[in-house]
């Protein structure tokens, strides 16, 4: 596929070097010739510089006969501007367009063909901000992801030492919980790195990663039983007043007791204005005596959501060190992120993870309705819908055992309506199912998507 990606800053260059190796023809626009360059040193791509928005040099780009185009860039004014120029001299077919300011995201009837044409709208706010209330709601979770419009879900826990799942086959697992009468699938489990494709003898041990599959329905359940000792949580606090500090402190307020700290006073009166049951206080998260003063030692989490990953770091690690129970840092450098994870820190967000997910599904080929990253983008899970026949489908009509599935790659779940069904060997695959996979080496999601394309006959 040939895609213009506007802007590389990190999420530019994140989606850049995933897609790249994926065999896409790659032209990446930034106004800074050094920042391109460095790119252009590690990746087979072409790069243009110049402002993104400009016809001339979406022309030079190749605008004309590119399949798609990311506008990325860090002002939703200019990717906003750069479709508008893609659709009305260049009739590019698919617009996506980061769009983070709120005034904008409120106001859908702007983005249309006659208005903005904007095909796909991303805000890595609000996906952050998804992802983070996810964890919250479900503690003792690395990650939740949903599929099928939220009927199924995946959530990634890490085994403890001396914890529930310590020691456990998955035979005995299973008759641990068979009281409980929940349906259930370990997908995939990763120990020491290495992708897992388990089966009932497979033993699961400490930091261990272990993939589950449930109906969203059944998770909560489910996890209660695997995390006895993880308690409710109820104390938030959460430093910086920004877009996603902002948001998350408004989708949670109601539920939870919030205290949001923030060292602009401009900011901070910002969030006292437009929050109605947080406490708001101005005032730095690296302040180890403010953050006594404030009980962070009851604190349930401790969310670093400032604009800055250094002082995310060091503040989740202070409150760490000062007794709140757990800590999540949004940190958008890549590098940092394996570094801090699972030390002192215990979740570390990238919002490009969380971005470049929503943008695959637009990128892979077949009916791929979701991706999610998984693995700092190293494996993949994917929402096919199934299609055709048995003679036009290569899943359609076989059951799971028959499907030529890529080494590393598993089917975890099948949604057929509204039933969500964890996958068995004999299971059949029907039209319009939506199967959920696994992909632990990304190099193989070329043949799953070719899994998921009909034949020609069949349209």
């Amino acid at each position: 596929m040939k895609i213009i990606i506007l802007g590389a800053g990190q999420v530019g260059s994140s989606v850049a070097a995933n897609l790249v190796n994926e065999d896409n023809d790659i032209t990446l626009v930034d106004i800074n010739p050094s920042v391109l360059q460095s790119i252009s040193e590690r990746f087979d791509l072409r790069t243009i510089t110049g402002v993104a928005s400009h016809p001339s040099v979406l022309e030079k780009a190749g605008a004309k006969d590119a399949e798609m185009i990311l506008a990325v860039t860090n002002c939703d004014e200019v990717n906003m501007i750069a479709c508008q120029v893609a659709y009305t001299l260049f009739h590019t077919p698919t617009k996506i367009a980061r769009i983070r300011e709120i005034e904008y995201l409120n106001n859908h009837p702007l983005f249309a063909q006659e208005a903005l044409p904007v095909d796909v709208l991303i805000s890595p706010d609000r996906l952050v901000t998804k992802q983070i209330k996810q964890l919250i709601k479900h503690p003792g979770a690395l990650q939740v992801l949903d599929f099928a419009e939220g009927k199924a879900q995946m959530v990634v826990i890490r085994a403890s030492y001396s914890g529930f799942l310590e020691g456990l086959s998955l035979r005995e697992l299973k008759e641990k919980l068979k009281n409980i009468n929940i349906e259930y699938k370990i997908a995939i489990i990763y120990s020491k790195g290495k992708p897992i494709i388990p089966n009932a003898d497979t033993i699961i041990k400490a930091d261990d990663e272990i993939f589950f599959v449930s109906s969203q329905k059944s998770m909560s359940n489910l996890l209660k039983h695997i995390r006895i000792k993880d308690k409710p949580l109820k104390n938030i606090m959460i430093s910086g007043g920004g877009n996603i500090g902002l948001r998350l402190a408004e989708s949670l307020e109601e539920e939870y007791k919030i205290k949001l700290l923030e060292l602009d006073p401009k900011k901070a009166s910002h969030a006292a204005e437009k929050l109605k049951n947080t406490i708001v206080l101005n005032g730095d998260a690296t302040d180890e005596e403010l953050l006594n003063e404030e009980n962070i030692d009851k604190s349930d989490v401790f969310c670093a959501l400032t604009n800055h990953d250094e002082v995310n770091i060091i503040s989740s690690m202070l409150a760490k060190r000062l007794g709140a129970r757990k800590v999540m840092a949004l940190i958008n450098r890549a590098a940092y992120v394996d570094l801090v994870q699972s030390n002192t820190i215990d979740i570390a967000i990238s919002p490009q993870q969380a971005t470049i997910g929503s943008l695959l599904a637009h990128v892979r080929k077949g009916d791929v309705v979701v991706v999610h990253s998984l693995r700092r983008g190293a494996a993949e899970a994917i929402e096919a819908i199934a299609h055709g026949n048995k003679s036009s489908s290569k899943v359609v009509g076989k059951k799971i055992q028959d499907i030529d599935l890529p080494q590393g790659t598993t089917i975890a779940a099948i949604v057929r309506e509204n039933d969500v069904l964890m996958a068995k060997k004999k299971m059949i695959i029907e039209s319009n199912d939506h199967v959920i996979l696994i992909v632990s080496d990304k190099k193989h999601v070329k043949k799953v998507e070719s899994l998921f394309q009909v034949d020609i006959t069949f349209l």
